[in-house]
């Protein structure tokens, strides 16, 4: 089967890596890709922006299925454009994409459905000076976070009022543009963190390998939310008690309630969660795969990958392809452009990945860029460096031991990616 992948991240090489294996797969395609992506699929050349371009270029070249990796062309209705024109696409609709593209939707959402959850209030622009006031007589700490999708630097931790202030009013401010015209304020849960990625036909629903994502930009989880510095799986934390609960209390009411209310989830599910004494709850939920999660769930995936998501997206799910969500254990440290999630510079060419992958790592691209012949970081994370294993401190050793191998100016990373594991 031909198939288009839509995405240029750590997460869609991922995707890449793994479809790959496939022996259903014939022709493989990438939009936009990049570097690393780029070695199983070829350029699908046209813009993201252009629906009816996309749509009669996989006419042209016999798409069987479109994998949507990244959320804003889902958020965009890309997967409701090209189902219309009878194209199977694993990915949900803009409906079902509120999920992520709007935390008020979501925590509404679970409110409704009696999803755990934190507590919660939400304030628009122009409700400023109640949303400050609310501030003055909060407990803290509090979580505030901007509405709408922010590149996983939306969600912002304070400890105080005066910090507090000052993010609604940065904000509300125009940081994160219209994402953040509408906030919700949360309470802060205590416990551990864990994500769970659920593949669904908008009827059924299995769940993968869980993994743990590191959000802080510094070790002992200090510093600025990002875009994930790392993660490993499985994560121990979600033992088979959490595990059941997550499935009864949280995966299945979200795919039965969004079934019953007209918007079928057909993709993938993220459930970001607190687990605090074996009771699960929701953090965020996500409507594609985690990045960086996905490079410690796939690599450790055992079966038929894209069989699998092939059998979603044609709304018959089939778990008889998989022979273990969990063969091993993965490591991956993301290296990052020195300031990130900040201000960054980038451009700089990078070495060793050849010898990283010769020490057994797989090494995912995220923000690279060919530039004059020269292999150069082009974001604010760069790669992400995977190592798999049969337990997860051999994992995570051979992942910092082909992370030295990698090399390129202000190069930066966490070294306790993975200890929570072990």
């Amino acid at each position: 089967m031909n198939v288009l992948l839509i995405g240029s991240g750590g997460r869609e090489h991922a995707l890449a890596h793994t479809i790959s294996k496939s022996e259903m797969l014939d022709k493989f395609y990438c939009l936009p890709g990049n570097p690393g992506i780029r070695k199983f699929a070829k350029p699908f050349d046209c813009g993201l922006d252009n629906f009816y371009l996309i749509s009669d270029r996989c006419k042209v070249k016999e798409i069987d299925l479109v994998v949507i990796g990244s959320e804003q062309p889902l958020a965009d209705g890309l997967a409701d454009f090209l189902r219309e024109k009878g194209i199977n696409v694993f990915g949900p609709s803009k409906a079902a994409a509120l999920l992520e593209s709007s935390k008020a939707f979501a925590k509404d959402f679970m409110n409704k459905y009696n999803i755990p959850t934190a507590a919660y209030v939400k304030f628009t622009t122009a409700q400023e000076s109640e949303a400050l006031d609310y501030l003055k007589s909060a407990a803290y700490p509090l979580v505030i976070k901007a509405n709408g999708l922010a590149a996983g630097k939306g969600v912002i931790i304070v400890d105080n009022y005066d910090e507090a202030s000052k993010t609604v009013k940065s904000m509300f401010g125009g940081k994160f543009k219209s994402a953040g015209d509408t906030i919700v304020i949360e309470e802060f849960l205590q416990g551990e963190e864990a994500s769970i990625l659920a593949v669904s036909d908008g009827k059924d629903f299995i769940t993968l390998a869980p993994s743990q994502d590191h959000k802080r930009a510094f070790d002992n989880d200090e510093g600025p939310n990002t875009g994930g510095m790392g993660a490993y799986a499985p994560a121990p934390i979600v033992n088979e008690t959490v595990l059941e609960k997550v499935k009864e209390k949280i995966i299945k009411p979200v795919i039965d309630n969004m079934r019953k209310e007209g918007t079928s989830f057909i993709g993938c599910l993220y459930a970001g969660l607190m687990i605090d004494n074996n009771e699960p709850k929701v953090v965020e939920f996500n409507v594609r795969f985690g990045d960086p999660e996905t490079q410690v769930v796939l690599p450790i995936f055992d079966g038929d990958f894209l069989r699998l998501i092939f059998s979603a997206a044609r709304g018959s799910l089939a778990p008889s392809v998989i022979n273990n969500v969990a063969n091993g254990a993965a490591c991956c440290v993301v290296l990052t452009s020195e300031g990130y999630p900040a201000s960054y510079k980038s451009g700089f060419e990078i070495s060793g990945i050849e010898e990283a992958e010769n020490e057994g790592a797989i090494v995912f691209h995220a923000g690279t860029k060919w530039e004059d012949d020269l292999l150069k970081s082009a974001g604010g994370r760069v790669l992400g460096v995977c190592a798999v294993a049969d337990n997860l401190k051999q994992a995570r050793d051979l992942s910092y031991k082909a992370v030295d191998k990698i090399n390129f100016e202000n190069k930066f990373y966490r070294k306790d990616i993975a200890t929570k594991g072990l």
